[in-house]
């Protein structure tokens, strides 16, 4: 992590929580596709002002909501019993963040990773612009947008690659785990929803970039994981990659002027004060 990477001076309330806030369960998606360059990554900028993470560039993803967890969602690809082995989770949780992934996806990029049967993906999601705007005002389930549509969730376009949790001095915390998936032949990719401000297709390099010249903001999951894409060179590269999925929990300390983020492993880490590990429940009740 560089050490350049300042958390934002708003970042911590001027109270923190006592005792920290337990962490949302949530999904991200790391949309990938191959160009001339090399690899590219779909990323949203957040807009200015909201609650979490505002003005931030980010993946597509969201919260889980309870819903997530129907069973009758039709499936295909690894089960909830995989999922849970690779988070370190209950399946039922598994099963609520594959479709929470596959549903903010859909919701913040009009990318659906889901087709009518367990050898196909629809090639255009735009003739379901009216479900996506239902599902993201909760008037649908996404079982029941798959169900209506007679579509079937693509798990096994999926690939598990990280597990961050949100600092304990954050009033509003994440236990977020990262997907990759390639994007998907015929489908587009769009900014059509209220929480980016922009969008965008780039080499994880040059967003780095962008960030290193002030034009981007990251915060450390985001810029790890960026620099872990930079890595492989195509598409098919990233999503054979084997991955040791570990939950990461930084925690946050004043050096000066400056909010730092230290990881596991920092000298620093052992000491900063006012944090808890996130609890290893999976209780859908708290979410």
């Amino acid at each position: 992590m560089p050490e350049e990477l300042d958390l934002p001076a708003d970042f911590l309330p001027a109270e923190l929580p006592d005792p920290p806030v337990v962490p949302k369960d949530a999904a991200t998606v790391m949309l990938v596709r191959d160009a001339a360059p090399g690899l590219e990554v779909f990323l949203l900028r957040r807009v200015v002002g909201m609650a979490f993470a505002g003005g931030m560039t980010v993946f597509p993803g969201g919260g889980v909501d309870r819903r997530d967890a129907d069973a009758t969602v039709a499936w295909h690809g690894p089960g909830p019993d995989w999922w849970a082995g690779r988070f370190g989770c209950a399946p039922a949780l598994a099963r609520a963040l594959v479709c929470a992934a596959v549903r903010e996806t859909f919701e913040e990029s009009g990318v659906l990773l889901a087709g009518p049967d367990a050898d196909s993906v629809v090639s255009d999601a735009r003739p379901f612009h009216d479900a996506r705007q239902e599902l993201v005002d909760r008037k649908l389930s996404f079982a029941q947008f798959l169900a209506d549509n007679r579509l079937v969730l693509r798990a096994d376009l999926l690939r598990p690659w990280s597990n961050w949790v949100t600092p304990a001095e954050e009033p509003r915390r994440y236990d977020t785990r990262f997907f990759l998936a390639a994007m998907p032949v015929g489908q587009r990719a769009d900014g059509a929803t209220t929480e980016a401000a922009d969008v965008a297709w780039q080499l994880p390099a040059d967003a780095i970039d962008e960030w290193k010249q002030g034009r981007r903001g990251l915060l450390p999951p985001t810029w790890t994981v960026l620099a872990e894409l930079h890595e492989h060179g195509s598409v098919a590269a990233a999503m054979a990659a084997e991955r040791t999925i570990d939950k990461i929990i930084p925690k946050v300390i004043r050096d000066g002027t400056r909010l730092r983020v230290v990881m596991p492993g920092d000298p620093a880490y052992a000491t900063a004060a006012n944090h808890l590990d996130a609890r290893p429940d999976d209780r859908l009740e708290h979410r």
